[in-house]
């Protein structure tokens, strides 16, 4: 059947159809058909959604999801037909019968994925199955090799060529600030791609959004790579991996985070931008994606044996994780304290150190410095001064003010300190119930709100004396953030109430 174009600003792929001319077609809510568009002649895959009033008889209405394949202009005359069901169908029903996938069987369902020939439901079923039933390491190298597959990659003919990477979890986690400058002024290639902010107060894509762009080409990142020895890009602005971003879109409103998937997320992305070295940070603490260091190791053998089966040497720092790196929450406060550490001022050890730790192995594993002393070399990159320099190279050729400095960055003016309720040691700190302040607070969207920790734990503290310092752009974000203070008690001190407790007689 011929009908024209219409197209609606919605990201998930699906055609709408009106009912009569579903029916005429055969199809049915859920099913696929093929949309040819006559005038070019190309043909794509989408699924079917029906409708009464949203689009009338002799209209499809396509999202733009689905039109940034078609490549379509509104009008157009389109042929609609009718779709079978796609093999990978059956491949996801026998992984939740408890099957195996073969590596065509993996490369079919990516394909599928990518080109919106599964629906998001089905897309759902297979993110679920593999979440209940696991995936071998077989699975998991199949996937991964899919992963880099469905996108664009980028070569260097320098080697080696690092990366880093953090499992997460941990706020205030800025050190790819820190890092990535350290080992591009050794005179590495490190093409650092960085995620935004899901459910955290700021992204490292975030963070360095304030100081330059972050949206490139694949063929950019590797112009700037050269040239400067390093980046810190938003990885969802490329077209490397894009099946990785789709199935982490689809686990999303799941809150799950599949092992084989995660294994297969973290070095698709390394493999796809040309690394051959990599450091992974596993932080392990309360509030955490890890909770304990035996459960660490397991994940670092995994991710060596993965690093092995691609080609990629790995090796992983099983970290603490149980309170904020640094003392500052929030875009604005993060880059500043970070920027502040390259231009030599003193600065929250726990950055510091962990910084050029992760620094160090790098250096250690390419051979530019020996066994036991990259963290020296790595701190000795930020005494000279010579890490502040390439990071404000990095700043000049993504776009940014290579004259940027710490102090540049405006904080909210909307204030509240909480105090210590009474006198004793810090003995622990809600990491989860910090990040949800800070975003009530209005991080990451709004850039200068956040919150400063005046005291971490084994600090001691006397009653009345600031804990946190939360800052707002907003007043009434402010208010909200303040509230959830009130409730979740971020920090604790020995000796204070938490909850009294009574029978009510």
């Amino acid at each position: 059947m011929n009908l024209i174009l219409d197209i609606i600003d919605i990201s998930t792929p699906v055609i709408l159809l009106n009912d009569i001319d579903a029916r005429q077609i055969g199809v049915l809510e859920g099913d696929r058909v093929t949309i040819t568009r006559i005038k070019s002649k190309h043909t794509i895959a989408a699924p079917v959604s029906i409708t009464k009033t949203l689009t009338s008889q002799g209209t499809a209405t396509v999202s733009l999801g689905t039109n940034n394949a078609l490549d379509g202009e509104k009008g157009d005359e389109i042929e609609i037909r009718a779709a079978s069901r796609p093999s990978s169908i059956a491949f996801i029903r026998k992984k939740m019968d408890g099957g195996r996938f073969t590596r065509e069987e993996t490369a079919t369902i990516i394909s599928d994925m990518s080109s919106n020939v599964l629906s998001p439901s089905e897309i759902t079923a297979y993110i679920t199955a593999a979440y209940i039933n696991g995936l071998d390491m077989d699975e998991v190298e199949y996937l991964t090799r899919e992963m880099v597959a469905s996108g664009e990659q980028i070569t260097f003919s320098k080697k080696p060529v690092v990366d880093k990477h953090s499992i997460g979890g941990v706020p205030g986690n800025k050190i790819t600030l820190l890092v990535v400058p350290i080992i591009a002024a050794s005179g590495l290639l490190i093409p650092k791609t960085s995620s935004r902010a899901i459910t955290g107060a700021g992204g490292t894509a975030d963070l360095m959004e304030a100081l330059a762009p972050v949206t490139f080409s694949a063929a950019e990142i590797k112009t700037m790579t050269e040239k400067a020895g390093g980046v810190i890009v938003w990885g969802g602005s490329t077209n490397i991996a894009p099946a990785d971003d789709m199935i982490v879109t689809y686990e999303y409103p799941l809150k799950i985070d599949a092992r084989g998937q995660m294994l297969a997320s973290i070095m698709a992305k390394k493999m796809a931008v040309g690394s051959d070295t990599c450091v992974i940070d596993i932080p392990i603490g309360p509030g955490t994606k890890i909770p304990d260091e035996a459960e660490g190791r397991v994940l670092a053998n995994e991710l060596i044996t993965l690093g092995n089966r691609l080609g990629i040497r790995v090796e992983c720092a099983v970290t603490f994780g149980g309170s904020p790196i640094g003392r500052n929450i929030g875009v604005n406060l993060e880059v500043s304290e970070a920027l502040s550490i390259l231009e030599g001022k003193r600065g929250a050890n726990s950055l510091v150190q962990k910084s050029v730790a992760i620094a160090g192995i790098a250096l250690e594993m390419t051979g530019k410095t020996g066994s036991g002393t990259g963290s020296e070399a790595a701190f000795d990159q930020i005494k000279k001064g010579k890490a502040l320099k390439k990071m404000l190279d990095i700043i000049e050729i993504q776009g940014g003010d290579p004259k940027v400095k710490s102090t540049d960055f405006p904080i909210g003016e909307h204030t509240f300190v909480v105090p210590a309720a009474s006198d004793g040691y810090v003995v622990s700190i809600k990491n989860q119930a910090l990040i949800s302040i800070a975003r009530a607070a209005g991080s990451p969207v709004d850039h200068g709100a956040g919150l400063h920790l005046h005291k971490k734990p084994g600090e001691y503290v006397k009653r009345g004396e600031p804990l946190l310092t939360i800052y707002a752009e907003r007043g009434w974000r402010l208010t909200r953030a303040v509230e959830e203070a009130r409730t979740t008690y971020p920090v604790l001190v020995e000796g204070m109430l938490l909850e009294r407790i009574s029978s009510n007689r």
